[in-house]
């Protein structure tokens, strides 16, 4: 990869640049939008106490109410409802799933009408919740300015996939978790060595130890992500003998839901959590979501990571259906060695799905489990803005490979298509 990804400097391959620098440059607004405070909200947010996990998903944006604060996670949550609509459950979305490219095309675009509908609800919840004592139109005017905060960052998204490189609402994400990085091990460094109580070589240990094991977990994250199971196929017009002949297969992720298992997860239990803050923390609802619903306690862990596990399996199904591909792969004239086709495909291929499954949701669910482990029920010591581990982790790999791979891609069809 590292060879192929040489040719960036090619001549030939000034277009790459150029696009390679849009989207570096479309990440810097984005970093610098979450600076800036909503206007009369400074200093509104003191203690994030329920709302920590989505700010831990947003990148950190919701610490400073900046005008991003929202980021993009209501068109995460809008597109979240839609998959579950297209599962035969109203048939105008069905239609819409396999009509191709141009029904891809209109859901995105009711994905994003959803998303801003959805984003000034949670923007009022929000400015009701940390801004105290305002009135309602002003209340309303911090919605519609986290509001046009999230449609701004949908549309340089948009731009950025277009004029850029990769995915733009996934690189948006991955920026604002990585833009948490380094002030992590600044502090990490800090409490460990600077602000030791104890032996210096002792503090020197310990942040050696903490990054080798984060070094390990993103190892082990990209290992996960790039794992896959593939069962091999023949097909009834070919010899698979035949000289030069090359193994066809199909290739399941081990991990084929990526993030989204705990997204979803996270999303599912930030919806009491939404109600409580509106409620206030001394409603008995609150007091009950603290003690019971808090991803922080044994319960509400033990059901999260229970969420993650329900959410893996229903998402991997919803993105791969063993009944059509069994249906699909009769059609091409293809079939498992030793394996009948038809409803025995259908079986075996689902049986190896559910496995590969669930060896990914436990892969996720420890990654996602470790920060809450070490903050909430191990003390450390160390300050609460150190995760090891966790859903950004996942995110900024998951996105940095598939992002390394499409340049990639990119660089070796200009090379292939100027050597012709």
């Amino acid at each position: 990869m590292i060879k192929n990804l040489k040719l960036i400097f090619s001549p030939k391959n000034k277009d790459i640049r150029k696009r390679i620098g849009f989207t570096l440059f479309g990440l810097l607004i984005f970093a610098l939008g979450t600076t800036i405070p909503v206007p009369g909200t400074e200093g509104a947010i003191s203690n994030l106490g329920l709302w920590e996990l989505y700010n831990a998903i947003g990148g950190g944006a919701l610490k400073n109410f900046s005008i991003f604060a929202l980021g993009v996670m209501p068109y995460i949550s809008a597109s979240i409802v839609t998959g579950v609509l297209q599962m035969d459950i109203i048939p105008y979305f069905t239609e819409l799933k396999e009509s191709g490219e141009q029904g891809r095309q209109k859901i995105n675009q009711i994905n994003r009408y959803i998303g801003i509908i959805l984003a000034f609800l949670q923007g009022f919840a929000m400015a009701f919740t940390f801004v105290k004592g305002a009135g309602t139109l002003e209340y309303f005017k911090i919605a519609l300015i986290l509001t046009g905060g999230t449609a701004f960052l949908l549309w340089l998204g948009d731009q950025i996939t277009q004029k850029g490189l990769g995915n733009g609402v996934s690189l948006i994400i991955m920026a604002g978790i990585i833009s948490t990085v380094p002030k992590m091990f600044i502090d990490t460094f800090t409490s460990l060595i600077i602000d030791r109580t104890g032996s210096l070589f002792l503090g020197i240990i310990g942040f050696a130890l903490f990054v080798l094991f984060y070094l390990l977990i993103v190892v082990g994250v990209v290992f996960e992500e790039t794992s896959e199971r593939r069962i091999p196929i023949q097909y009834s017009n070919r010899t698979a003998s035949a000289y030069g002949q090359k193994q066809n297969y199909i290739p399941f992720k081990i991990n084929s839901a990526g993030v989204m298992p705990v997204i979803f997860a996270s999303v599912l239990l930030s919806i009491p959590t939404f109600i409580a803050g509106i409620l206030g923390e001394e409603s008995g609802f609150s007091v009950f979501v603290t003690k019971y619903i808090g991803y922080t306690t044994p319960t509400g862990f033990v059901l999260y990571i229970v969420l993650i596990f329900v959410f893996g399996f229903f998402y991997t199904n919803m993105q791969i259906n063993p009944k059509e591909l069994a249906k699909n792969l009769n059609k091409s004239g293809g079939y498992i060695p030793g394996v009948r086709p038809g409803k025995e495909t259908e079986k075996y291929i689902k049986r190896i799905l559910n496995r590969i499954t669930l060896l990914g949701s436990i892969f996720i669910a420890i990654i996602a489990g470790l920060p809450i482990i070490f903050s909430s029920f191990i003390d450390t010591g160390l300050p609460a803005s150190v995760s090891i581990g966790g859903t950004g982790l996942l995110i900024v790999v998951g996105v940095a490979i598939e992002t390394c791979k499409q340049l990639e891609s990119s660089l070796l069809n200009r090379n292939y298509k100027g050597a012709r």
